[in-house]
Parts: C-alpha cells; structure tokens; sequence
C-alpha cells in the first residue's frame, strides 16, 4: 500500500517520507490500546502552502476510512474517502479538488487557503464494521501586509493631551510589538498597551516623546513591521492669565507675545524670576524688565506660587534665518540662486524681499543674468503661523565688473 505517484507535494513539506513511515509502521503495527489521533504537518500553516493531516494509530483490521469537514460525520460534509479492499478513492459532497486521501488515512491539502481553516473529523471502518473517529484542526495563517501607525491628534500638546497610537490593520491571531527608539516599549505610568497590544496610549506627552515608533505585527508564518513615525509635539497658545489669582490651566508665551490680564489690561509680557524648577514669574504687581533667552522650542509647566503667575512657556521659533551661499559678490551675466533656513516648530514659510518689494514667497530665490541693477539688500523672512512670529535676516549683494566675449570664452574684467 504505497502512497500514489501522481499526488506532488507543492507545498514544501516532507510527507512523502512520513507517510512511508506511517504505511510500514503506523497503519500495520499500531499499538493494541493506541487511541487514534491526527497530527497537522506543519501544525501551523501558510497561505498558499500545503498541510498534511497525518494518522496515528490506524487500526490493522481497517477496511475503509473517510474524511468529513467539521467535527460531525455527516454525509453532507463527506469530502473524501477510501477504500482499502477496492484501493480507490470516492470524492464527496465538500470536495474542493485539492484534497489528496492515503492508504493509511492520512489526509492532503494542497494550496491551503484561508477558509480551509477549521476542523476535520476522520472516520474508520474495521472489518466487523466497528467505526473509530478522531479529529484534527488545520490553523491556516495569511502572509501578514505591512502595517502603518494612525494616531488620534496630530498636534499634541505637551503636558496636557494624551496620545493613542494603533497599530493598522486589524489582523486575527497576529501579535502586535511596539518599539520606540528601536527599542522595546520601556515599562511606566506613561505608557499603557491594549489588551491585545495594537494600541498604544502616551499619558500626559513630552517633548521626550517624539519617537520615533514603529508596530511589528506577527503570526506563526510571518512577520512585517511599519515604516517609523515620529511626533510632532507642541505647546498651547493664548489663555487669558486672572491677575491675583491662581492659575493651574497651561498657559503658553513666545517673544512678542501679548497675554491678557483680568479684568481686560493687555501688557507685553517680560519674566521677572526664575523659579529652581526652571519657570518663569509674571508677579501680580508690577513686571520686571529681564529678557527670556531660553533656547526656542522649550516649554515650562504651569504652576503658581503667592501672588505670581507662573508661565508656561512656548517659545517654536523661528530662529534667525541664514542665508546661503555666504558669497556677497557676483559678476554681470552669472545667475543669483539665493537658499534661506531657520529652525522652527512647525516649519516656517519663508518670503523674499529686495528693497522692500516683494519677491518670492518660496525659501529658494533665483535670479538669471544678473545685472548691476540686481545690486542691493535682500531681505529673507520666516514666518511661525502658530507663534505668529516673523524673523528676518538681510543679505547685501554687489554685482560688479564687466566681461567681453572673445573665442566664444567669458572673460571677467574687474574696473
């Protein structure tokens, strides 16, 4: 009773030799009292592979066996069975084509797919006509896609929003990881997973938060992981500020900044003190005259202590713009290809002037064929939509000399 040559294994696994070893040992010796069991060869399996259900302990009297879909012999659900007194094999009601039945009972699937998921009852028939069954499950696992990170704000406030961030999309059986940093999710108060991990929630963010992350999603037969995504986090703008009073809400301040006073004076900010945990003191009474110099981007939480207020500071830039190239001095005819960049949170929009006409708003400037005409001081403006603040930087250009075409050659002749 050898397996038949015409059923090829597309699937990779080795059944051939294991259902040899099961026609010579399991189906003619099996033990006197072994009950009969089903093993999946691989016990998890991959779409588009093949999985092969293996018997044990086949009785040696067993003239027939038969393969049901589920876990109830129902003629209905009848895919396969076989005959070992006619050696032929009968296709059933659920047969799909891609079932290949055994001498020993054991059972093929070729080209799984995810709906051959599920259970599989096998029924033997002994010569006396006593029937055995036993079941076995196959567990068929798609290759997983690769997953993205959604986030439920896109602009956090640092100190007062918390974040979620979901692993996409939602896949049965797939293990979800998260890393921050490269590294594996730290343990602390801060940070909570979902009972399944797919979620990721961020109490209270910091500006130590920005990442970046990424979501690995695995499952028996694969694994893929997100591209990495990093926070933008930022500080709130604009709160009204009870003169006298304590204040425990977050209050944010920039340079240039005004903050209004109960019940209804505007006066320029300036910060009088600094307090050990780095903040700073609008007093009730009179403001100082010191400057804030702390470095753009840093926020301070809000606290209040006497009669003073405590600011939370925000100060997102823009820094001053640098121009490039440091070149001042170009010659007639040549082009003027002008770059400007400042550091900001978010990024600026930058515009262009020369002698207080407006050129380009794009943080490139060209201009071909210089002239002397093109001489002058160009201004570079960066502007933070959220701190409503604008920089500036001026560039002095001198276009100077002549040149004369000879042999199709410019030639630079300084006067």
């Amino acid at each position: 009773m050898q397996p038949p040559s015409a059923c090829p294994c597309r699937g990779g696994i080795p059944w051939q030799g294991v259902l040899l070893a099961v026609s010579l040992l399991t189906f003619w010796s099996p033990h006197p009292t072994a009950q009969l069991t089903i093993e999946p060869v691989p016990f998890d399996a991959a779409e588009g592979r093949d999985v092969l259900l293996l018997v044990h302990n086949v009785s040696r009297n067993t003239v027939g066996v038969s393969w049901y879909r589920g876990q109830i012999t129902d003629r209905s659900r009848l895919i396969v069975s076989y005959s070992n007194i006619t050696h032929s094999a009968t296709q059933g009601p659920a047969f799909s084509g891609r079932e290949i039945v055994y001498p020993n009972g054991s059972l093929l699937f070729v080209n799984l797919t995810k709906e051959d998921t599920g259970f599989y009852t096998l029924q033997t028939t002994a010569d006396n006509f006593d029937t055995e069954a036993a079941t076995g499950e196959i567990r068929v696992h798609e290759k997983l896609p690769k997953p993205n990170i959604t986030i439920n704000n896109s602009q956090p406030m640092e100190g007062e929003d918390s974040l979620a961030l979901t692993c996409e999309p939602e896949i049965s059986y797939a293990t979800y990881l998260w890393k921050i940093n490269s590294q594996r999710i730290p343990d602390g108060d801060r940070l909570k997973l979902s009972n399944n991990n797919r979620t990721l929630t961020l109490f209270s963010v910091t500006r130590n938060d920005t990442g970046p992350y990424e979501c690995e999603t695995q499952n028996p037969v694969s694994a893929s992981r997100s591209d990495p995504l990093t926070l933008n986090i930022s500080c709130e703008l604009g709160h009204l500020v009870p003169l006298g009073s304590k204040y425990t809400d977050p209050l944010s301040w920039a340079p240039g900044l005004a903050v209004t006073f109960a019940p209804g004076t505007s006066r320029q900010v300036q910060p009088w003190a600094m307090n050990r945990r780095g903040g700073l003191m609008v007093p009730w009474g009179g403001l100082g005259s010191a400057t804030w110099n702390r470095e753009a981007g840093e926020c301070h939480r809000l606290i209040s202590v006497n009669k003073g207020v405590w600011l939370r500071l925000s100060a997102n830039g823009p820094d001053a713009p640098i121009i490039n190239p440091p070149d001042s001095h170009f010659h007639p005819g040549t082009n003027l290809n002008l770059s400007c960049h400042a550091d900001s949170n978010p990024p600026v929009q930058f515009s262009w002037s020369f002698h207080g006409r407006p050129l380009e708003s794009t943080q490139e400037l060209s201009i071909p064929n210089l002239s002397t005409n093109n001489s002058g001081s160009y201004v570079c403006v960066a502007h933070n939509s959220v701190t409503n603040l604008n920089r500036t930087t001026t560039k002095n250009i001198t276009i100077s000399g002549k040149w004369t075409r000879e042999h199709s050659i410019k030639c630079w002749v300084e006067p």
